[in-house]
């Protein structure tokens, strides 16, 4: 895991994948500033209602490799206190089929923990996802394989496979698109399913290199043995360079 953080930082230091970052980061600051300091302690997710936001820039590294960057930013008890950050680089090799994308990826995840401290998780990550179209419906299929290493608790290997179906229609100028997903969670320990959650919303285009995404999630999650749920409402903001 420590070379795997010196390679994400090395990365993330290169133009412009630097300058790309830092659009992303400074995007959340004041945000996630005034989050942190009003909120109450995080404790437990059952029954809560929580906000997710997404900034995330893309780029063309040449005609068969692609790049992108996410900054990822949760909010929990009514979303009223912030208690989860993410930052996920990530390659994707896109001429192997049209219908196939295979995408190499680096993320490292803070989360408060039980004790009001916060911890590092490092997470690097292996998806293939299937793309294609059935009748007027398109839908995508995406596995991943992720390394879980925390400071706080056990590593180990999960399994991520997420499936969404977008509909066959499109509202305003802005393109607005919706779609449907499922995501399920199972940990590769012999522990089994941990997730799942469940996705409505609507994909649309604020201009040409701008795109946006507004969703609804609800989530069962496991948690010493019992059974959480949650409620989120998230909202995505892509730049393509």
């Amino acid at each position: 895991m420590v070379l795997l953080s010196g390679i994400f930082t090395t990365l993330i230091k290169a133009t412009p994948i630097r300058r790309l970052y830092r659009a992303t980061v400074c995007s959340f600051v004041l945000l996630a500033s005034f989050a942190h300091h009003n909120g109450s302690c995080f404790a437990s997710t059952d029954g809560d209602f929580q906000f997710w936001s997404t900034v995330g820039v893309s780029f063309d590294v040449n005609k068969d490799w692609a790049g992108a960057v996410e900054e990822h930013l949760k909010f929990g008890n009514d979303a009223g206190h912030f208690y989860q950050h993410q930052t996920d680089l990530g390659f994707i090799y896109k001429s192997f089929v049209n219908w196939i994308d295979i995408g190499f990826n680096y993320k490292q995840v803070f989360k408060e923990q039980s004790n009001g401290h916060w911890g590092r998780e490092n997470r690097p990550h292996f998806n293939i996802t299937f793309k294609g179209r059935l009748g007027s419906l398109d839908f995508s299929d995406r596995s991943r394989f992720e390394y879980r290493d925390k400071e706080y608790g056990d590593d180990l290997w999960r399994y991520v496979n997420k499936f969404e179906v977008n509909l066959p229609y499109e509202f305003t100028r802005f393109k607005f698109r919706p779609y449907i997903a499922d995501q399920v969670y199972v940990n590769m320990d012999g522990s089994g399913f941990e997730k799942n959650r469940i996705y409505a919303g609507t994909t649309f285009v604020l201009s040409e290199d701008i795109e946006s995404e507004l969703y609804y999630v609800h989530q069962w999650s496991e948690f010493l043995g019992r059974w959480q749920e949650l409620n989120a409402l998230g909202f995505e903001l892509k730049f393509r360079f």
